[in-house]
């Protein structure tokens, strides 16, 4: 007998008793004997009934709260992306009651980090998202989350020490790795390449582009260790200072042609290469972000590798709904496509091609 047709009827007649013990039964209610519950699981499991997970979750009418702790910002794109992917995955399934918190904090700011994460906790979520900050910030948070038994999703950057419900984002080593070996195919006869990093403090913006960086490396190690990589070190909060800085890196090395940064700002540089009318440099960046993609046309960036943040802050609440309303087993660690995109195919990338 197919599922959708078994009706609870049809269960109470085949275990021998009512129809409201099979509902208590299907439902995890009290007051149920345990003669009586094996009867109707020995039915269940003679009919194969299968339950309809969406229709006992809307049957509970019950509320969830999600959180998710997330860096501020302003017109950054690859953030908006993971807000907007979030949100409409909440929006598809607003008839469970689910919804989401947006909760921010200061990057490159553990304190801020562990501030918001407090308020957080106070507000007894039922799932969170989390964008980590450092390691020791971000465990003595999710130590709380485990001690309080909520569930947690880890984005972005993966830290599997913490333990969390799952993990979405880049294999950030790989990402590196496969950046390096995609450069190197046009820039296999350079003596030098120009990294650009964007740094806070003295430290870039993540553990996902530190990451990223080691991959890189180890790639040229292991193919170019004739190649130089020359940092290139920009002040974060200082943008005022990046075009003297740029003109001065390329006016004292003519011989670089080739550039790649592991952050989402390669437009910085993309941008100062149309400013100064240079067409001799070729860059590789991150993120499809509204003023990379535009460099991308206008050819001053040649090479972005996508990270599919929608897709990633869409995944993240399906996953906990899926975990928490609807009591479905988790797939752990959820490593996101490696894309190249150039001017031929970036108009052709999709961002949001999940359900």
């Amino acid at each position: 007998m197919a599922t959708d047709k078994i009706r609870i009827k049809d269960i109470a007649e085949r275990a021998g008793v009512s129809v409201g013990t099979v509902d208590r039964v299907l439902h995890e209610r009290p007051n149920v004997s345990k003669a009586a519950r094996e009867k109707v699981e020995k039915a269940l499991a003679e009919m194969d009934y299968q339950p309809n997970m969406y229709a006992s979750a809307l049957a509970y009418n019950k509320s969830y709260d999600f959180y998710l702790m997330i860096p501020s910002h302003e017109n950054e794109a690859y953030w908006d992306e993971v807000e907007e992917g979030a949100s409409q995955a909440i929006r598809r399934r607003r008839d469970f009651g689910v919804s989401l918190h947006i909760m921010y904090y200061e990057r490159f700011n553990p304190a801020s980090f562990s501030k918001t994460a407090r308020e957080c906790l106070k507000e007894n979520p039922d799932g969170v998202i989390v964008i980590p900050s450092t390691l020791e910030a971000t465990r003595q948070f999710t130590d709380k989350l485990h001690e309080q038994q909520i569930p947690f999703i880890l984005l972005d950057s993966y830290m599997p020490d913490l333990k969390p419900l799952a993990f979405f984002g880049q294999d950030s080593f790989q990402s590196g790795y496969f950046a390096a070996r995609m450069l190197m195919l046009i820039a296999q006869k350079e003596k030098e390449i120009m990294l650009m990093k964007l740094l806070k403090n003295g430290q870039v913006g993540s553990k996902q582009q530190m990451n990223r960086e080691t991959g890189f490396r180890h790639y040229m190690t292991d193919h170019f260790p004739e190649v130089k990589i020359i940092d290139v070190e920009l002040p974060w909060d200082k943008p005022e200072t990046y075009d003297k800085t740029l003109e001065d890196f390329f006016s004292t090395h003519p011989n670089v042609h080739h550039c790649i940064t592991f952050n989402s700002k390669a437009h910085i540089v993309g941008e100062f290469l149309l400013r100064s009318n240079r067409r001799d440099v070729q860059i590789m960046g991150y993120d499809m972000v509204p003023k990379n993609v535009d460099c991308v046309h206008r050819g001053s960036i040649s090479f972005l590798v996508a990270q599919h943040a929608y897709m990633q802050g869409h995944a993240c609440v399906c996953t906990l709904f899926d975990a928490i309303v609807l009591k479905k087993e988790i797939n752990p660690v959820n490593y996101m496509p490696i894309e190249l995109l150039t001017r031929e195919n970036i108009d052709f990338y999709r961002r949001e091609n999940i359900g």
